[in-house]
């Protein structure tokens, strides 16, 4: 059976995948994506295992190997150990939304409101187009952040 992502490390990653898994100094997460791509490695030199052995052998689930493997395909060596698997790696919240937010809390609210809520701010700072999307709760943890009092 063909693998979707074929997983095919270059000498180099390789060898950079070999120093980093024994000099101690990895993170686990990291430790075990890397142990991961080692043993999917489909190259010449690459053992070219299958998920449930992978799984099996690392005690993760095949759902993770599928992962990485999908990972490295998708977004190189650097992204799979070191990155976080949410989709996005940018931050939501910049300097510049930021203070759009504080000075939208220190605004008046909208009409028929007394106050703003966390959910009135993140919904006007995506009607203003500041950003795409953004939750109530990183409204929260932002004003928290900021020391912001909105009363």
């Amino acid at each position: 059976m063909e693998k979707t992502n074929r997983v095919d490390l270059s000498s180099d990653d390789r060898q950079q995948l070999k120093d980093q898994t024994t000099s101690g100094t990895m993170k686990v997460r990291a430790l075990k994506r890397a142990q991961i791509l080692l043993k999917a490695d489909s190259g010449p030199e690459g053992p070219a295992w299958s998920d449930s052995a992978i799984a099996t052998a690392l005690d993760v689930a095949p759902g993770t190997v599928a992962n990485v493997r999908r990972r490295y395909v998708e977004r190189g060596l650097a992204s799979t150990l070191d990155g976080r698997y949410t989709g996005h790696n940018h931050p939501v919240v910049t300097g510049e939304v930021e203070a759009h937010l504080i000075a939208l809390s220190c605004s008046a609210p909208p009409s028929g409101r007394e106050r703003w809520t966390l959910q009135l701010l993140a919904d006007k700072l995506v009607e203003l187009k500041q950003v795409e999307h953004i939750s109530d709760e990183t409204v929260r943890q932002t004003l928290k952040k900021t020391t912001s009092n909105r009363g």
